[in-house]
């Protein structure tokens, strides 16, 4: 017992000592992985060997890690051997073990961030080269040392932010990296800013590298770019260092007005001249030159009330240009649908080098539509076509051109004039009723009256207001109708007194207010009808009394004719009907509307019922007399009641059998008949007996019968049928 437990207490404290790095010592650790349990009758089992560290980096070479032992020879009589990467394999020569002793040492430096662990496999052979043991794993594990300094990813991390910003607007994010261990804090990175070339304006966070501003008053006129010194540190900031830059742009936003550099400027301009430049206008911005916060816009406010200046910004210089204006344009004016070669204007223009005009030459320099035609010497135009009223180079009624003069110069001077001609609507649309029908009540003080509209298609002043009027050539009307104007567009026509109701067809004559007017006598269709309280036209009323007013005696006719034709499709339709109605109330029946016996009906189509032959004379459900007579009254068989309307008429009834023994015949013949009648579906017509056998297997539920036999019948079964059959229980059980 103390022996066991002196050995757990060894293998606990070697195992503390190569997980806290004792291997250094320069006495190695000795492990037994194939000792066995002392204990008898126990399986033998290897022990689980824990990780060898070892620094990297380490100089001293040959270090000794572990010294490996078999139980099963004395020392000396054991060769131990090991193999795998930093053996035999890539990198060869790492490790190394005494053949006799199992010390395994270490024989090159290491580099974690090439190689984290080594796995290698242990051996024992008795000096014949016989197996002793099987062979064990053991794991060298490489201890991260901060052999590595963190790395920014880029050399300059570029950032902008507006001028003026908030603090804490995010700006940019630098980034490092580090090759050591991350799970270590040889890789725990920290970032700071060493230098900002001046106030304190930036921030940047130590664990994300984030930067962002930090003070109001960012001004880009002040200082436009800001370079920051960054530095990383890794073991949380206290270990090795790296650095890099930050360059921080401040982007421009429109915070400076522009301002003339003088307070006057003095100029000069020859008389008579006409789009050439006078001078220019300095100003200052300190916004970004070239941007659109530093491009200046110059009005005249005051000074010019004829309007013979102008002036305009020069893009490069931002300067104001001031410049003596072109000529107001041509303007002259003509009506739409201007007939080819109408005389429109005449264009002049003298050379100021002469003063002559005959040296100068017209011509068109824009004419989208090529409406105009110039003579090229006098500078007179005219239309050479009609212009279309749908143009997309009409804008809001007028078209413009450009004319161009030129001398005969060497090079010669050309000078543009502009022709802005304003198309003049024509009233040449008479206005259009709307809507051209509607109705009225016959009663004048019921309902509303029929409101009327009109529509031009003559642009303003040519349209409304409208003039409504009844036809001056029909007199009468102004007998019964009243037009009443309600706005400039819209009348209403009521009743002067009751009419008679129908279709009344009205003429009225309506006038627009262009110059000359347009007018036109149009036809409205106007119903009066018998109105309900509300004064809305009741359904049909209208109708019921337009008379020779509504319907023509063509459509009268055309409705009778129809009517006639429907009533003599349906005569024959109710002779047929009436004629199949006796058999189905008489006949069978006959003679039999006092026989209470349940179990005797009129059957029209029997389908195969039962044969019950043992209670009644066959004769009692047979009428030869009665399937014998004819039904219809013009001397026709009846219509089989088992097929379609639309069939043909099935042949006379046959003759009954004379007896009993006939009946199978009697059957035959009428299968036969039926087979080979192609007119007929295969409905079962076959099944329609009169006879209905001789016998069957269930019995008879026939009153008669009842004392025959059944005397002992027990009926109480029904009436777990339900209420209906315990009523039938009750009538045939035993009192």
């Amino acid at each position: 017992m103390d022996a066991a437990l002196l050995l757990a207490v060894g293998l606990l404290a070697q195992s503390l000592g190569l997980s806290l790095g004792v291997p250094r010592q320069r006495r190695p650790s000795t492990l037994y992985p194939w000792h066995r349990a002392p204990a008898l009758g126990r399986v033998r089992r290897a022990w689980v060997i824990p990780p060898i560290s070892v620094s990297e980096n380490h100089k001293r070479l040959p270090y000794p890690l572990v010294q490996i032992k078999s139980d099963k020879q004395p020392l000396g009589s054991v060769i131990y051997s090991i193999q795998g990467p930093g053996v035999d394999e890539e990198p060869q020569g790492v490790f190394s073990i005494d053949k006799f002793t199992g010390k395994v040492f270490l024989n090159a430096m290491l580099d974690r961030e090439k190689t984290d662990r080594f796995r290698l496999r242990a051996f024992a052979l008795d000096l014949g080269g016989a197996t002793l043991e099987e062979p064990t794993d053991l794991e060298i594990v490489v201890v991260d040392q901060n052999d590595n300094r963190p790395v920014f990813r880029q050399e300059a991390f570029m950032g902008r932010v507006p001028e003026g910003a908030v603090p804490g607007t995010y700006v940019t994010r630098a980034e490092a990296t580090d090759a050591d261990d991350p799970e270590t804090d040889n890789a725990a990175l920290r970032y700071s800013i060493l230098e900002q070339g001046g106030p304190q304006v930036f921030s940047i966070d130590e664990h994300t590298g984030d930067i962002r501003t930090v003070q109001v008053g960012l001004d880009r006129e002040v200082v436009a770019v800001y370079n920051l010194t960054l530095q990383v540190a890794d073991m949380s900031g206290d270990g090795l260092t790296a650095t890099a830059s930050a360059i921080i742009t401040l982007e421009d936003i429109n915070d400076n007005a522009p301002g003339f550099t003088g307070d006057e400027f003095f100029m000069e301009v020859t008389e008579a001249v006409s789009g050439v430049d006078v001078g220019r206008l300095e100003v200052e911005d300190r916004d970004l030159p070239g941007s659109p916060n530093w491009a200046a816009r110059f009005t005249i406010l005051e000074g010019d009330p004829n309007g013979h200046f102008t002036i305009r910004t020069d893009p490069k210089t931002n300067e104001g240009v001031l410049s003596v204006a072109k000529e107001n344009p041509l303007r002259t004016s003509l009506p739409e649908g201007t007939l080819p070669g109408t005389p429109v204007a005449t264009f002049s223009a003298q050379d100021p080098d002469t003063q002559q005009l005959q040296r100068l030459s017209y011509s068109k320099d824009y004419d989208p539509e090529d409406w105009l035609a110039v003579d090229g010497a006098t500078g007179w135009v005219q239309t050479q076509r009609v212009l279309s009223p749908a143009s997309p180079f009409l804008k809001d009624g007028w078209y413009r051109a450009i004319i161009l003069a030129r001398d005969d110069a060497s090079p010669p001077c050309t000078a543009t004039g502009t022709l802005s001609i304003e198309i003049l609507e024509v009233n040449d649309h008479a206005p259009e009723l709307s809507p051209p029908s509607g109705s009225v009540c016959s009663k004048p003080e019921q309902g509303s009256g029929l409101l009327l509209g009109a529509t031009d298609e003559d642009l303003p002043p040519h349209g409304a207001p409208f003039h409504f009027q009844l036809s001056p050539r029909v007199p009468e009307l102004t007998r019964n109708w009243s037009l009443t104007p309600i706005n400039v567009s819209h009348a209403r026509l009521r009743l002067r007194h009751q009419v008679p109701e129908g279709l009344h067809r009205l003429s009225l004559l309506l006038r627009d207010s262009g110059q000359p007017p347009q007018q036109r006598e149009q036809r409205l269709n106007v119903t009066v009808c018998r109105c309900a309280q509300d004064g809305v036209c009741l359904p049909g009323a209208a109708a019921r009394h337009a008379g020779g007013a509504g319907v023509s005696l063509g459509a009268l006719v055309i409705v009778l004719a129809s009517i006639v034709l429907l009533f003599l499709l349906a005569l024959p339709v109710a002779l047929v009907t009436r004629s199949r109605r006796p058999s189905a109330d008489k006949g069978f029946l006959r003679g039999l509307q006092d026989d209470l016996r349940d179990n005797i009906l009129n059957y029209d189509e029997q389908g195969g019922g039962e044969e019950d032959q043992d209670a009644y004379d066959i004769s009692q459900l047979r009428h030869p007399a009665e399937l014998a007579a004819p039904r219809d009254p013009l001397g026709r068989p009846p219509l089989r009641r088992d097929a379609p309307f639309s069939r043909v008429r099935p042949p006379p009834p046959r003759l009954l059998p004379a007896s009993p023994a006939d009946i199978a015949d009697f059957i035959n013949d009428g299968l036969e008949v039926a087979d080979s009648d192609p007119s007929v579906p295969p409905y079962d017509t076959a099944l329609i007996y009169d006879y209905e056998g001789d016998g069957s297997v269930a019995g008879t539920l026939s009153s008669i019968l009842s004392s025959l036999g059944d005397e002992d019948q027990d009926y109480s079964c029904l009436r777990a049928w339900g209420p209906r059959f315990a009523r039938l229980a009750d009538l045939y059980g035993p009192p």
